[in-house]
């Protein structure tokens, strides 16, 4: 069994403790509906790359970057803080687009196998 690095445990205790602020401590209504999927630390611990993704469409996306750099301050001092950490990793808010990406593929392979039944019930 191949051990977790430290970037995956700091990035795991990332994830948790920012989910956690959002949660309690974030306000901002562009927030709320805000998941955090990830978080990506990089091998010497200076960069951190949070995903997250949001219910809705564009809009309520492009509300979430926005207001994730709105708060990005607060919740890298707020994090530093719950984490105590020697030193507190860069961070950087990206949306996840795996989810949707998923949910594409799935609506190609259902579209595909309806195509492929209706043609099979011909013959």
């Amino acid at each position: 069994m191949i051990p977790f690095s430290r970037a995956d445990r700091v990035g795991g205790l990332i994830q948790k403790v920012l989910s956690n602020i959002l949660k309690k401590n974030i306000s901002d209504p562009r927030l709320k509906m805000a998941t955090i999927t990830g978080v990506k630390v990089s091998r010497n611990l200076k960069q951190a790359r949070i995903y997250f993704t949001t219910s809705g469409d564009r809009q309520k996306k492009g509300a979430a970057i926005k207001g994730f750099s709105s708060a990005h301050g607060f919740i890298k001092r707020t994090l530093a803080h719950e984490l105590d950490l020697k030193y507190m990793p860069d961070i950087k808010f990206l949306y996840d687009e795996s989810l949707e990406y998923g949910a594409h593929i799935d609506e190609l392979i259902e579209s595909i196998k309806n195509e492929n039944g209706s043609n099979h019930s011909t013959y």
